[in-house]
C-alpha cells in the first residue's frame, strides 16, 4: 500500500481513500441490514454500526495489501 496518492498535485494519504471506500460500503450494508430487518436483533445500533465500520475498514486494508503484492 503506497503512503500517498497524487490527486492532481495534492498528496492524499492512502488510508484516507480507504476510509472513504469503507464508509461507502458501510452505508450500503446499513441500508441492506435495515431492509432485511437485522437491526431488530441488535441491542445497541450505534455500537453495531461503529463495529461494522471497523470490520469493513480492516477488510478493505487487508484486501488492498493482498492485491498490491
Amino acid at each position: 500500500m503506497p503512503g500517498e496518492i497524487d490527486l492532481y498535485g495534492v498528496f492524499v494519504p492512502s488510508l484516507l481513500m480507504l476510509m472513504l471506500i469503507a464508509h461507502a460500503l458501510t452505508v450500503l450494508l446499513r441500508h441492506a441490514f435495515e431492509r432485511c430487518g437485522l437491526y431488530r436483533l441488535v441491542w445497541h445500533r450505534a455500537l453495531f454500526n461503529a463495529a461494522l465500520y471497523v470490520i469493513v475498514l480492516g477488510a478493505t486494508v487487508t484486501l488492498t495489501r493482498v492485491l498490491m503484492t
